[in-house]
């Protein structure tokens, strides 16, 4: 996405990103995909605008995401994804080896499979002569930075999810590496967001269409980007990513460690996120529709909107059906990667518009829950979401989203949040904004606001404290 320091949008360019699955749990991607994305779409920019005119570029990149590169740079094996589950069973173990809160208080992050660091203590076990031959260890920030500029750099906000960050003075933790039998020297340097970083190589500049020698800034995470990109850079605004995972956050200027939330650098100078995650987000929606109803929405791609037609028939509350959306094990509050899924209080009435709108349902009660927690630890009240990802075009959920948590849920001009915080990032290493607040403030616009029906807002207040019982009813129960 290529835009002016007003975040006015001027060009846009897409690419999908072939996702592999060797064995069950197991998802890897191979980075040279990344880079031929990354060229294919800075190629078709530069079609739309002329190259000339680009400034300088920043990167926004998925999570938890690593690959390692042999002194060659090449790849030693393909880059395992943030949905890997298997380093589950390393979890206990690493974490026991620094200490449970330590390593939470170290890189803000509660023992849980997905930080790096876990995959890096499987890789060591499962895989050791590829552990062994590692180079260097890349997140998909520093591989797509070196590729464009040579150097192992990052930014902060991208090596932070990695969990080898010591979070609160922003350098790789000895304490952490130590455990993983590793040094420092094998990972990118990292740096604030906002800096210049690089530029643009020769060869890189002839795969890419750019010129030779535009800056490279530093970006982030697009966790953290997403927020930067909806002005969350106060704790009266929570950024609300309605993905795969559904995802939230609250900026705060004090480093806090809670089992309600992970704490994640901001994408700004200084500054952190109180952030919220729930792995089955709009995942639980897809998991409904392929797996329980055996629609394949390639064939049928008016099947959402079926299936939203039908759970908008249906009143607040699903007439007492409550899902607790757990499918891939639960993080906040309770760290449970064996957690399950349910439905309670099915019946002969209900139908699948009951069911679907009762996902729907309970994704937004999960999420009202963990805002809860976050406002009573940061000591603040949230009076806005801004929605962004995939979700946020169902206006329907969105209303529900606002009646369950009876806060305004916002929609920017802007819905690829991740690019604009680039962007914003980027103006910041330019010189063209003095600080992250006043580029956020000039680049980022509110569209819509969906407010919550007060009606709704209090059927739903009653059956929240019912919701809230599942999981401990449950766990009690559960076979492990």
């Amino acid at each position: 996405m290529a835009l002016d320091r007003h975040g006015n949008v001027f060009a846009q360019a897409r690419e999908s990103i072939p996702l592999l699955s060797p064995s069950p749990y197991a998802y890897e991607q191979d980075p040279g995909d990344w880079w031929s994305s990354a060229k294919h779409v800075l190629s078709e920019i530069g079609r739309q605008v002329d190259s000339s005119r680009i400034a300088a570029l920043a990167i926004s990149n998925q999570r938890e995401t690593f690959v390692p590169l042999g002194r060659d740079g090449n790849c030693i094996r393909p880059a395992i994804v943030w949905l890997d589950e298997r380093c589950k069973r390393e979890v206990e173990p690493f974490s026991r080896k620094i200490g449970k809160s330590a390593i939470h208080r170290i890189t803000g992050k509660p023992p849980d499979y997905a930080p790096v660091v876990y995959r890096l203590a499987w890789l060591k076990k499962n895989e050791p002569v590829a552990f062994n031959r590692i180079h260097k260890i890349c997140d998909v920030h520093a591989y797509l930075v070196w590729k464009l500029t040579g150097s192992f750099s990052t930014s902060w906000a991208s090596a932070d999810p990695l969990g080898l960050l010591d979070l609160r003075h922003k350098r790789w933790s000895s304490v952490v590496l130590n455990a993983l039998g590793m040094k420092a020297d094998r990972l990118p340097e990292v740096f604030r967001p906002g800096t210049i970083i690089g530029s643009v190589s020769r060869a890189a500049a002839a795969a890419t269409g750019l010129r030779p020698d535009t800056l490279v800034v530093a970006g982030g995470g697009d966790g953290q980007a997403a927020g930067l990109g909806v002005n969350a850079l106060s704790a009266r605004r929570a950024y609300l990513n309605l993905g795969t995972a559904v995802v939230s956050g609250v900026y705060s200027g004090i480093y806090r460690t809670n089992s309600a939330f992970r704490t994640m650098s901001s994408c700004t100078e200084n500054g952190y996120y109180y952030e919220c995650s729930l792995r089955a987000g709009a995942f639980a929606i897809d998991w409904f529709v392929r797996r329980v109803l055996e629609i394949d929405p390639v064939a049928q791609p008016d099947i959402y909107e079926r299936l939203e037609k039908s759970a908008g028939q249906t009143h607040a509350g699903c007439d007492r059906l409550l899902h607790l959306p757990y499918l891939c094990g639960v993080m906040n509050p309770y760290w449970d990667m064996d957690a399950r899924g349910a439905f309670v209080g099915l019946s002969s009435f209900h139908t699948r518009g009951h069911i679907y709108r009762s996902i729907l349902e309970g994704i937004a009660f999960e999420q009202t829950l963990a805002t809860h927690a976050v406002e009573k630890v940061a000591d603040s009240r949230i009076r806005e979401f801004v929605a962004v990802g995939g979700g946020a075009a169902s206006k329907l959920w969105l209303q529900i989203f606002a009646d369950i948590s009876g806060k305004n849920i916002c929609l920017p001009e802007n819905t690829e949040a991740p690019c604009l915080g680039a962007a914003i990032a980027a103006t910041i290493g330019l010189g063209w904004r003095r600080t992250f607040k006043d580029a956020a403030g000039a680049m980022t616009r509110i569209k819509t606001t969906i407010r919550p029906n007060n009606s709704n807002h209090r059927q739903y207040r009653q059956l929240l404290s019912s919701y809230k019982m599942i999981y401990s009813g449950l766990r009690k129960s559960a076979a492990r």
